[in-house]
């Protein structure tokens, strides 16, 4: 039986259930999951309670044109853990489907429930001829 759940109700749920834990150290881990689309949710969770907790700008996840995925959080130079090229693609590919962003270029707000509440993620993608980007922004 196939899963009929959004993938937007799927990304909060799995924010509601990562909560409470230390979402670098999971998204350290995802690289061995085997399911890759549950795996490209699991880290937009992640990427979006860890911009939360340490009050970030933006999270951007960029693939190269040779595959390479590199993710860096603006609040300060540094490189978080990158999910790999397989579900670095599969991020990129699910954020798209969220918000329906297809273009080479674009911009939208997602909301995104978190417990009890809820924040508005500023969501942009750019595809060029040296990769596609996709940043979170998160408010101030």
């Amino acid at each position: 039986m196939k899963d009929k759940t959004s993938l937007h109700q799927r990304t909060q749920e799995l924010i509601d259930c990562f909560a409470g834990t230390d979402p670098l150290k999971e998204m350290s881990e995802l690289g061995k999951r085997e399911d890759e689309e549950e795996a490209a949710l699991k880290w937009l969770a992640l990427a979006a309670l860890h911009g939360i907790n340490m009050n970030a700008k933006e999270i951007s996840i960029f693939k190269s044109s040779d595959g390479q995925v590199k993710v860096v959080a603006e609040y300060r130079d540094a490189e978080l853990p990158s999910p790999g090229p397989t579900i670095g693609q599969r991020i990129i590919d699910v954020i798209r489907r969220v918000t329906f962003l297809q273009a080479d270029k674009g911009s939208t707000v997602l909301a995104m429930g978190i417990r009890e509440g809820s924040i508005d993620l500023r969501v942009i993608v750019e595809k060029k001829n040296d990769g596609e980007k996709v940043s979170l922004g998160f408010p101030d």
